[in-house]
């Protein structure tokens, strides 16, 4: 893993390349896509929840006692971003399966390019929680940096940001407008086009993982 800057993480194993790299394939289908997304976000998992507390507990083994190490301490919630983030809770979910799973409906207004929001619901304990927010492309930065504000409002106090492909000038407005909050990525790519969509990108996260263009 390697840092860009403070609290911002780029992941460079090489299974995450290679899969980035199937997602960008233009002729890659619905259903690997999917799957693919899934794959990533599991193998992502693994370095945003590195740091979660462990406590010692004795068990029996067939042979013996012993002192293991489990999770302890906050417990986890994942929460997408709509609609493209459900496609990365699958991946996640199979590794925790008790965490929950909360929602974030934004959509990015055309003109603007700012975030509006048109849904919002959260488990009832989700500031007690520790969030990953998620989001396969962080392009402007708009909707990521609003939806953390939306945690915020909830007195959610550990929260991390999941993407897949980020774009320079996403990861720098997340630095400045939230800078305690980790930003995890696999590949950081070159920067905007004038319609705001990350070059080289992958294209539309949403439609290429539900199949509606």
């Amino acid at each position: 893993m390697e840092e860009m800057e403070k609290n911002v993480h780029v992941l460079n194993h090489p299974l995450l390349q290679h899969k980035v790299s199937m997602l960008r394939d233009k002729n890659t289908g619905v259903k690997d896509f999917r799957q693919i997304v899934s794959e990533i976000a599991a193998l992502m998992c693994y370095e945003a929840t590195r740091n979660l507390s462990l406590q010692e507990v004795e068990l029996e083994t067939p042979i013996a006692k012993a002192k293991v190490k489990v999770l302890s301490g906050k417990k986890l919630a994942i929460v997408p971003i709509l609609r493209a983030g459900l496609g990365m809770v699958d991946g996640i979910l199979d590794l925790i399966p008790s965490a929950k799973v909360g929602h974030i409906g934004l959509y990015r207004d055309p003109e603007t390019l700012e975030p509006v929001e048109y849904y919002c619901k959260m488990p009832n304990d989700i500031s007690e929680r520790e969030v990953i927010l998620l989001d396969p492309m962080l392009a402007t930065g708009g909707s990521a940096s609003a939806a953390i504000q939306f945690m915020k409002n909830y007195e959610c106090h550990s929260i991390k940001l999941m993407n897949i492909i980020a774009s320079p000038q996403g990861i720098a407005r997340i630095s400045k407008t939230h800078p305690d909050v980790e930003l995890y990525c696999a590949v950081v790519d070159e920067g905007l086009n004038e319609d705001g969509y990350i070059v080289p990108g992958l294209g539309d996260a949403g439609d290429r993982i539900f199949g509606t263009k």
